[in-house]
């Protein structure tokens, strides 16, 4: 089992070196990311309940989903046109599944809101 390990050890960082891309580096901006997207998404909440702009937190929230692929993309070199499609699709469908989830987690809290709202 140890010498599996560390053959996946060395091939996962023998990437670096072909793609000019810190495997570590790429796995802490993903990894350090996943807070400020989530608090981004508990801003954007907050902001469509109270009727506030949405450019900022949303802004911030694409940036920390994508940082990750932006360091691969800006220090990366001879990556394969594959690896561009890839990232590109799962960029557009994290974007869309991150868009309708939060959508239905603002409106199901302005409901809530709104329930606890006495009317006047």
């Amino acid at each position: 089992m140890e010498a599996w390990w560390q053959s996946f050890l060395e091939w996962f960082m023998s990437l670096g070196d072909k793609y000019g891309v810190n495997p570590l580096v790429f796995g802490s901006i993903y990894v350090g990311a996943i807070p400020f997207f989530t608090l981004s998404l508990g801003w954007i909440v907050r902001n469509y309940r109270r009727g506030k702009s949405l450019v900022i937190p949303v802004l911030l929230a694409g940036f920390f989903f994508v940082s990750a692929y932006l360091y691969l993309f800006i220090a990366g070199h001879n990556i394969p046109w594959w690896v561009y499609a890839l990232l590109g699709a799962m960029i557009v469908y994290g974007a869309y599944s991150t868009f309708t989830s939060t959508k239905r987690k603002a409106r199901k809290a302005a409901q809530q809101e709104q329930r606890e709202t006495p009317n006047n």
